[in-house]
């Protein structure tokens, strides 16, 4: 069991224009967590994708609803928690087709869930219809020496 844990919470409107404040967020969390420059960036990537698909697919676009992530670090992992009470979707049901095929269609879909996957190292969705979805990505610390 974790010795500490430590909590972080940005709840922000849903727009577009607030990805970069969240991708702020996630550098000084991840920083805290003690994961370098290029580790911190690739969690920024991870959380924005999520985040602008919220935006974007479940609230289409409308800036009236709100988007919350939530950072938990403890001694072994950080995770970020996205959200939202917009439309849901079942991930399970989304066929992951090959990414040469995504690329010779010039598809702009079907990208963010396998670039998020391969960044975290444990992806997990909880969806309550009507209530929330919330999306749970985890990523293992680096032990140091």
């Amino acid at each position: 069991m974790a010795q500490f844990e430590k909590s972080f919470t940005l709840q922000v409107p849903s727009s577009t224009e607030n990805l970069a404040l969240i991708r702020e967020f996630v550098s000084a969390i991840g920083a805290q967590a003690g994961f370098d420059e290029k580790d911190v960036m690739r969690l920024q990537l991870a959380v924005d994708e999520a985040c602008a698909n919220v935006i974007e697919h479940a609230y289409d676009l409308e800036a009236t609803h709100e988007v919350t992530i939530r950072a938990l670090i403890d001694d072994d992992v950080i995770r970020f928690e996205v959200i939202d009470r917009g439309k849901g979707f079942d991930p399970a049901r989304i066929e992951e087709q090959k990414l040469d095929a995504l690329i010779r269609d010039r598809r702009s879909g079907g990208l963010g869930l396998r670039l998020i996957r391969s960044i975290m190292d444990d992806v997990q969705y909880q969806i309550v219809p009507g209530e929330k979805n919330e999306l749970r990505m985890m990523k293992k610390l680096k032990k140091r020496t």
